[in-house]
């Protein structure tokens, strides 16, 4: 498992600001070498780089500090969907790289040391991020068919973590505001309805089969000793994950039916 090792530093991380102090992304004074920015969306440098062999960026999303995908507005969403993958393509295309991933934290339990809104685009010197993903990873129960109007959604039958986790697709770069639309209708979700609103945390993890776009969303929680420990997956019943695919299309169908839109 060497060769997908990330070597963290951690006299960096000492010096990395938490959500007890001034949010550097609030007051913006100090962030470090910006690479561009549009309306309230910026992308920059990481000033503390904690990994080798690595380029790590991020895209601070919006000036409101307690933003989020689940709650922004659909054109603001479609925003930022359009320059964070614009930021994506780029770096990929830069040859500078074994690869380039992109990923998004929430909450308290996804990895993530600041509140404010932000998404990680990281250049990989020596490892393909995609090398042991494959598109059955993204199986699942169907929620909605994808249509020139909507994602394709599924409940996985395959998580990456443990339980109930979520996928969103599309066939081509050109259809980021659906593949926007169904993330946030996810994330909404997610925080909202699924297990009665107690999940606070979760991840976005995107990635590119040659035309196709994949999100993975993950609620997050305490991870299982059996994945730690033995790489186990624990996966909810069949029948539990039918009736979280119903509710979704029940959902799904209300809010999008007559062209009614968050």
């Amino acid at each position: 498992m060497t060769d997908r090792q990330l070597i963290f530093n951690p006299n960096i991380a000492e010096q990395k600001p938490s959500n007890k102090d001034t949010c550097p992304f609030c007051i913006q004074d100090n962030l470090g070498k910006i690479l561009d920015q549009r309306q309230d969306m910026i992308w920059v440098e990481n000033k503390y780089p904690t990994l080798e062999a690595t380029y790590q960026t991020l895209i601070i999303e919006s000036d409101n500090h307690l933003g989020d995908i689940s709650n922004y507005s659909l054109e603001k969403n479609h925003q930022l969907f359009s320059f964070a993958f614009e930021k994506w393509q780029s770096l990929q295309s830069s040859g500078r790289f074994r690869s380039v991933i992109m990923y998004r934290n929430f909450g308290p339990l996804s990895g993530g040391s600041l509140r404010h809104p932000h998404l990680q685009i990281v250049g990989l010197d020596n490892i393909d991020g995609q090398e042991k993903i494959r598109i059955q990873d993204f199986q699942g129960l169907l929620v909605t068919q994808e249509t020139n109007e909507q994602p394709e959604i599924t409940v996985s039958t395959k998580p990456m973590i443990d339980f109930t986790e979520f996928n969103i697709k599309v066939s081509s770069l050109s259809q980021l505001d659906q593949l926007a639309d169904g993330v946030q209708f996810i994330s909404d979700y997610i925080l909202t309805i699924f297990l009665g609103g107690r999940c606070k945390s979760y991840n976005l993890f995107f990635y590119q089969f040659e035309d196709s776009v994949y999100c993975h969303v993950a609620p997050r929680f305490v991870v299982s000793p059996y994945q730690i420990g033995y790489g186990i997956h624990q996966v909810n019943q069949l029948k539990q994950l039918e009736k979280i695919c119903q509710q979704l299309q029940e959902l799904w169908k209300k809010r999008y039916s007559s062209g009614l839109k968050w």
